[in-house]
């Protein structure tokens, strides 16, 4: 999750390319026609219902802590290969791994959800097995593909990553310190508008023809579609858990049964509902009286007939 996600950043409606900046672009620039030709790919992964709940804050601990580990799979295996092809022509002008890598912040992020023996008690979703896997075939057989992957994720990381962080922290009450949700932050980087436009000027400098510009956009849709399905089993994955209904975790009434009658506060103030009631039930019932009505008026008589003898 994150949930809580990379391209969660991407889906909730922040493009990779979405700085008011006065860069001069061009519609052939590669940065350009990787923004273009996953348009279609980036509004499905806007309009998931995981990437939407997540932005309402409607995140569940145990996907999150899912989503995590799902991500932590995926860039261990993209920055391995990032590290074996880092000095190839197509990567090594967008190779800033202290700025970008996120392996070992997840890491810490999988420490402080699951505790120090978490490498035991984590697993692969199964949605990012295949998303691992084409990292991996594209590391042994294309690594200039890299490219689209670390175009895919990277930048979506810095284009929404501060706004889910703090959608996170709030959702799930995790410490303003930043534990559980270091992957978001960028220690190396100091302005993300400023780096976006230093790697997207990079992105543009490499020398490809069209063929290769349409091999990688068809990468990163690929990308794209991995990310999707981990959305959708995440969602799918939620249904069978429960909503934590208090900060604690702890059902909001307690081991009941269900029975909501049992919570010491509701059966409180039904007891003073009913108070109220049969309160307001005699008082019908003597104003509907018509000795009751001659009484009241000869006591209400009285107590004004006794308010002016004091006053004056």
């Amino acid at each position: 999750m994150a949930a809580a996600d990379v391209t969660l950043a991407q889906s909730a409606g922040f493009d990779n390319e979405d700085d008011d900046d006065e860069e001069i672009l061009s519609p052939d620039d590669l940065s350009e026609y990787l923004t273009a030709g996953t348009k279609e790919a980036h509004d499905r992964a806007e309009n998931s219902p995981f990437a939407k709940d997540f932005l309402r804050g409607r995140i569940k601990r145990e996907l999150f802590k899912l989503g995590t580990a799902a991500l932590y799979y995926v860039y261990s295996a993209l920055e391995q290969e990032i590290e074996r092809h880092k000095d190839h022509p197509m990567f090594a002008a967008v190779y800033f791994p202290s700025e970008l890598h996120r392996r070992e912040a997840l890491a810490e992020d999988l420490e402080y959800l699951y505790g120090p023996g978490w490498r035991e008690r984590v697993s692969c979703l199964a949605a990012a097995k295949p998303y691992v896997e084409r990292i991996r075939w594209v590391g042994r057989h294309d690594p200039g593909l890299l490219v689209a992957h670390a175009w895919t994720r990277y930048m979506g990381d810095l284009s929404g990553g501060q706004v889910l962080k703090r959608v996170a922290q709030r959702a799930l009450k995790l410490p303003a310190s930043g534990e559980g949700v270091r992957f978001y932050h960028f220690e190396g980087i100091h302005s993300p508008t400023a780096f976006k436009r230093l790697y997207r000027s990079r992105l543009n400098e490499l020398e490809v023809d069209v063929r290769m510009k349409e091999r990688l956009v068809a990468e990163a849709n690929l990308a794209f579609r991995f990310n999707l399905e981990v959305f959708e089993e995440l969602q799918e994955t939620g249904k069978g858990i429960k909503e934590e209904v208090q900060d604690s975790g702890v059902p909001a009434h307690g081991d009941m049964g269900g029975d909501i009658s049992k919570c010491p506060y509701y059966a409180a103030q039904m007891a003073v509902r009913g108070k109220t009631a049969r309160v307001r039930q005699l008082a019908r019932m003597l104003l509907t009286h018509a000795t009751a009505q001659v009484l009241l008026v000869t006591w209400v008589a009285a107590v004004a007939g006794l308010a002016a003898w004091y006053i004056m």
